[in-house]
């Protein structure tokens, strides 16, 4: 059972502290690469998603999204490596989004200050 509530604040308090636990984060991904679509919240942006445990993204594998497959990525290659190319593509995360796609849409700089 998902953890996400419709509280955004406090899905992305868990997405920090359940991947410094687990040491993990989750994306969807296909032959195409990894899923990413338009931000709701800001003009011509791109945003990825992401997820602090597998069921929560596994919960978006589906309609739309069904050919992607859930996929983990190491906590640190996700901090070192991830964060920064895509804040230098100016590509936005998405953090932890609940069942109806609610969820924080952030300046990877920013989530990687959360970290420190």
């Amino acid at each position: 059972m998902s953890k996400l509530t419709a509280d955004i604040q406090a899905n992305l308090d868990l997405f920090i502290t359940e991947t410094q636990e687990t040491k993990l984060v989750w994306g969807l991904r296909n032959e195409d690469g990894w899923l990413s679509c338009e931000s709701t919240e800001f003009e011509q942006s791109e945003v990825m998603p992401f997820w602090s445990s597998k069921e929560d993204a596994a919960f978006h594998n589906v309609e739309e999204w069904a050919d992607f497959e859930v996929l983990e990525i190491p906590l640190d290659i996700f901090v070192e490596d991830w964060l920064i190319t895509l804040d230098e593509d100016g590509v936005l995360v998405g953090l932890n989004w609940n069942e109806t796609l609610d969820g924080k849409e952030l300046e990877p700089s920013e989530v990687a200050k959360m970290y420190l």
